[in-house]
């Protein structure tokens, strides 16, 4: 792997309130939130930038609806004055959302990817930022998902559905790592 820049960004994918409605289920990861908050606090000390990514949903029954308490960050994950918040429509953050020219108006090419929902917009994200010519790291043990259903009623559990998830991103869009990992790069 390759050692992270001084300007390598992270993004953290929607930590807001609504991610923890019980209507989206079991999910798998449960120190997720741990470990983004020690990735964010290596990036606050090292100074490195910080992108919140908050989705505003287009449909009344999200959990992200805008006005209500679930488009919230999370208070353990709140912004900084001085960190970037992108807003989206779509799971992916780059899409239709200034990102990728905020990106490389400060020559950020590499990015570590936290966040939920990790087959959604983490996988979205991740998908677009390495076609777009990135360099992308997820952090596996800083993302999670929920027991899902497939198109023909079978139930994967959060897990499988996680490790897939991965590994589709492993193939061919990001490398693959652990909160670990990373912060032994950035001290």
């Amino acid at each position: 792997m390759d050692s992270l820049h001084a300007n390598a960004a992270l993004l953290i994918i929607d930590m807001q309130e609504g991610i923890n409605h019980p209507k989206l289920g079991r999910r798998n990861n449960v120190d997720a939130e741990v470990h983004i908050q020690s990735l964010l606090a290596g990036w606050r000390q090292t100074g490195r930038p910080v992108v919140h990514v908050r989705h505003i949903s287009r449909s009344p029954e999200s959990v992200f609806w805008p006005g209500q308490p679930g488009c919230e960050f999370q208070p353990a994950l709140q912004p900084n004055p001085d960190e970037h918040v992108v807003e989206k429509n779509v799971p992916d953050a780059f899409a239709a959302s200034g990102l990728e020219c905020w990106l490389h108006a400060r020559a950020i090419r590499q990015l570590v990817v936290v966040g939920v929902i990790t087959n959604n917009s983490v996988e979205a994200t991740a998908r677009a930022a390495g076609c777009r010519g990135f360099e992308v790291r997820v952090v596996a043990d800083a993302c999670y998902t929920f027991d899902q259903k497939d198109l023909s009623g079978r139930l994967w559990g959060a897990e499988e559905v996680h490790a897939l998830s991965l590994s589709n991103l492993a193939m061919d869009y990001a490398q693959v790592v652990t909160t670990a990992d990373v912060l032994d790069q950035t001290a």
